[in-house]
């Protein structure tokens, strides 16, 4: 064995086991694994999970809070979220200063952090129109091989600022793609009308389609309970043959949704195959996520921001969020907690359609080693893990060790 974990603690299982792995993947969980490794691991009865995933972060503009003024944060946060739209047009901004010099800095900081807190996987959008052109999509991709193999980057190309409110983006979304993005981004709702609401879900889908990408799109993020861009897009997703290509992110409109209609969209994620992303910690409305779940529906959390217009907090900590979002959701049962710890691993791993990951013989070693021995002391902490492995690699913590409060 490459790297042998012993006396680990896992979730919903008796007993202490040793976790073998070998040539990046997970070769034994055994309760005792004979022989020696070339590195050991002792986890003295710690838990020993999946890593975590974090299925949507604005990566382009992390840490620029400190740079513009704090109005576009009052928009987002006040009036119920009526002044939503407002928001993301006083918080564009910051684009007319767009330099990949101060861009990539700023984005390997918040690379570290996922490193230091166990987050092996990011969703990252870059926003792609008139005034961010395609630096923040390059200054994203030059991050993912950085990272390749310590903290994977999914680079999407994220129209911010609409398709018909903003001329050319289509084909600079398209360029995206062919320097190499990996994601076809989205935020039909921003658009002035619902015919154009409906050509940018149409019109994006159909890129990703050529492309062979997943679709990730903003929907329904305001206070208006006449949004349908969430249904718009499970619909495109069926009619251009992609189902299970699409995820659907914030959708906090639902949160006003009547309950017929809130009905309905839940049946048509489902055949479109498609999960959720909430973050109820970055705004004042959130999807409806209990009742999601309830319904069978795949849902999972995200740290969409950190230290930018819009929230002025965030670490890359997936197990932070999920201790917020244990406050926001009322989900402080045993069981609500170990749904939560799904919602920032395995589910979050399967909305990104994250290949061969979970704790199990055979999947890629993607784990985590808590500083605590049970799910309600790691949320109560929400520590970084005393070990997190990566493909089968165990990262050199002192590596990984800047702080965050700059």
């Amino acid at each position: 064995m490459d790297l042998i974990i012993r006396n680990a603690r896992l979730r919903r299982t008796e007993g202490l086991k040793d976790i073998g792995i070998s040539g990046g993947r997970i070769a034994a969980i055994e309760s005792r694994i004979q022989g020696s490794g070339a590195q050991e691991i002792d986890a003295g009865g710690r838990l020993v999970t999946e890593s975590f995933v974090n299925t949507h972060l604005h990566l382009c503009k992390v840490y620029t809070l400190a740079m513009m003024d704090e109005m576009a944060l009052a928009a987002y946060h006040g009036d119920g979220m009526g002044k939503a739209m407002n928001a993301i047009e006083l918080a564009a901004r910051i684009k007319e200063q767009y330099d990949e010099e101060w861009i990539l800095p700023n984005v390997r900081k918040a690379l570290r952090l996922a490193a230091r807190f166990g987050c092996t996987h990011i969703r990252a959008f870059a926003d792609v129109d008139s005034k961010a052109k395609l630096v923040g999509v390059k200054a994203l991709l030059k991050a993912r091989e950085e990272f390749r193999g310590i903290v994977d980057v999914q680079v999407v190309a994220f129209p911010q600022d609409g398709v018909a409110r903003e001329p050319g983006t289509l084909g600079l979304i398209r360029n995206a793609m062919e320097l190499g993005a990996d994601v076809v981004g989205g935020i039909p709702w921003i658009e002035f009308t619902e015919a154009d609401s409906l050509d940018h879900v149409e019109q994006m889908v159909r890129i990703a389609r050529e492309f062979d990408a997943d679709v990730s799109m903003l929907v329904d993020d305001a206070g208006d309970p006449g949004l349908r861009t969430l249904e718009m897009l499970a619909c495109s997703l069926v009619k251009e043959g992609m189902v299970g290509r699409g995820l659907a992110h914030h959708a906090r409109a639902m949160a006003l949704y009547p309950t017929p209609y809130f009905q309905k969209v839940s049946a048509l994620l489902k055949k479109a195959d498609m999960g959720v992303v909430s973050d109820p910690h970055t705004g004042p409305l959130h999807a409806r996520v209990r009742e999601l779940l309830a319904e069978g529906n795949l849902v999972c959390l995200g740290q969409d921001d950190i230290s930018d217009a819009y929230y002025p907090y965030g670490r890359n900590n997936m197990l932070e969020v999920a201790f917020l979002n244990s406050h926001l959701l009322w989900m402080t049962g045993r069981e609500d907690m170990e749904i939560l710890y799904d919602m920032v691993t395995t589910k979050a791993a399967r909305c990104m359609h994250v290949k061969d990951f979970g704790l199990a013989v055979g999947k890629t070693a993607h784990l985590v080693v808590l500083r605590e021995k049970n799910l309600t002391e790691a949320l109560r902490h929400h520590r970084e893990p005393l070990h997190v492995i990566s493909h089968g690699l165990l990262l050199d913590a002192k590596l990984y060790a800047e702080g965050d409060d700059e």
